[in-house]
């Protein structure tokens, strides 16, 4: 898999290691507790979850696919459907 050129395609993430991470600002805790609720039910429709910590408005996002052993295709899946999601509610 050429994670490089995924990369391209999804400019707010960045790759460290197995993982490939974003932050997201929302524009307050309830929104960024909305975003993380949207992110869960898309997560669980995937069968793919993220780690996610959240700091007040401020969410730390990483995907990795542990049975695999890093990165496949299903992260760039779900890196795509957050990104949708954080744009929806103006993070």
């Amino acid at each position: 898999m050429d994670v490089e050129s995924k990369l391209k395609t999804l400019p707010e993430w960045r790759r460290e290691g197995d993982e490939i991470r974003r932050t997201v600002t929302a524009p307050d805790f309830p929104t960024a507790i909305r975003i993380v609720d949207e992110i869960a039910v898309k997560a669980e429709e995937l069968n793919h979850h993220p780690d996610i910590d959240i700091r007040w408005r401020t969410l730390h996002l990483a995907l990795t696919t542990h049975d695999q052993g890093g990165l496949t295709d299903l992260d760039f899946t779900l890196a795509a459907v957050i990104d949708d999601i954080a744009a929806k509610h103006g993070a």
